[in-house]
């Protein structure tokens, strides 16, 4: 099989985002040195190339996918899953345009009113947020793919991080590391993401014969300042954890930086493991051991779903859960 962009990525060390970046030369995005030589070895190692459009043919004669989410600036995850979206299309000669698209907008002036003057192929329509939505009706009228969220009717097909799987294999991993006492701090109560997570926790500590006790899960903010103060809750305690499960590597950040203080060793005297595996998970001391986020996959796998629809195939999936792989460092 040719080598993927992902591919490279994990040869380099580097997630998908910076090897695009650096690949196509995107104005303003800044690097080190050291990551671009990481990054061009990879490449030449595995034999990695950019697909080239001219190889698909004239595309103005090609139809458009349109990519519409509801925010891209606060998270990396929906410029991920364009990322991924966007290289995919390119194998197929398919243009994938991005959106910006807000409830409340009006609908003869927003982004699906501008979608609709193109040679449209379908639509995909995610959430920084992985979330229940109530479809915009727009997305009925040709072939659409969600992402990161889903209809509560499954009128269209959607693709979610498998998050359930995903809580059960990082708690197994402190269990197989030979923990007893595994705590979780949780993102904020009432989204899927902290509720699938926990779930998932549950399970693994079920199933290892682990009693599940409330006072060892708290709920943060996603931010490193409440994986640092949950911490020092939680080693407050009269039977303190010997592991922590952060659901994302933010908190996973701060929740190292408040073990540090306590004069306590990772992954020695308590193992860490986090969520996502952004960027700055490898560069946390000691390097994090995380579960990764799927979404430039999943975003590859929209464009593939709709090609598929659109070329009459259809799904017998009306919902796709992606892996997040465990991904092995050194906090474990």
């Amino acid at each position: 099989m040719k080598p993927t962009m992902m591919d490279v990525a994990a040869r380099a060390s580097v997630s998908q985002a910076t090897v695009s970046l650096i690949l196509n030369g995107s104005a303003g995005a800044r690097f080190s040195e050291a990551t671009r030589r990481k990054v061009m070895d990879a490449v030449q190692e595995l034999g990695y190339r950019l697909p080239n459009r001219s190889q698909s043919g004239d595309l103005s004669d090609n139809r458009v996918i349109c990519f519409i989410t509801d925010e891209l600036t606060t998270d990396p995850w929906m410029a991920l899953a364009f990322e991924g979206a966007r290289e995919k299309a390119l194998e197929f000669g398919i243009i994938v345009t991005l959106g910006i698209f807000r409830a409340g907008e009006d609908p003869e002036e927003d982004v699906f009113s501008l979608c609709q003057q193109q040679p449209l192929m379908g639509y995909i329509f995610g959430t920084i947020l992985t979330r229940k939505i109530d479809p915009p009706a727009a997305l009925f009228t040709v072939p659409s793919v969600l992402v990161n969220c889903y209809d509560q009717d499954r009128r269209l097909p959607s693709i979610v991080p498998g998050d359930v799987a995903g809580g059960r294999a990082a708690t197994e991993r402190l269990i197989r590391a030979g923990r007893s006492r595994v705590a979780l701090i949780n993102g904020q109560e009432g989204l899927d993401n902290p509720r699938d997570r926990l779930r998932g926790y549950k399970q693994a500590l079920a199933s290892n014969d682990f009693t599940f006790d409330p006072q060892l899960v708290r709920y943060g903010n996603w931010e490193p300042s409440s994986g640092y103060s949950e911490t020092h809750l939680l080693m407050d305690l009269p039977n303190p954890p010997d592991a922590i499960f952060c659901a994302n590597d933010l908190m996973a950040l701060g929740c190292v930086e408040a073990l540090k203080e306590r004069g306590k060793s990772v992954p020695k005297d308590v193992s860490v493991i986090g969520f996502d595996n952004r960027d700055i998970a490898q560069f946390i001391r000691p390097p994090l051991t995380t579960l990764h986020l799927p979404l430039f996959e999943m975003g590859a796998m929209a464009v593939e779903m709709i090609h598929d629809i659109a070329g009459g195939l259809k799904s017998s999936h009306d919902q796709l859960k992606v892996e997040c792989a465990l991904v092995e460092r050194e906090s474990v």
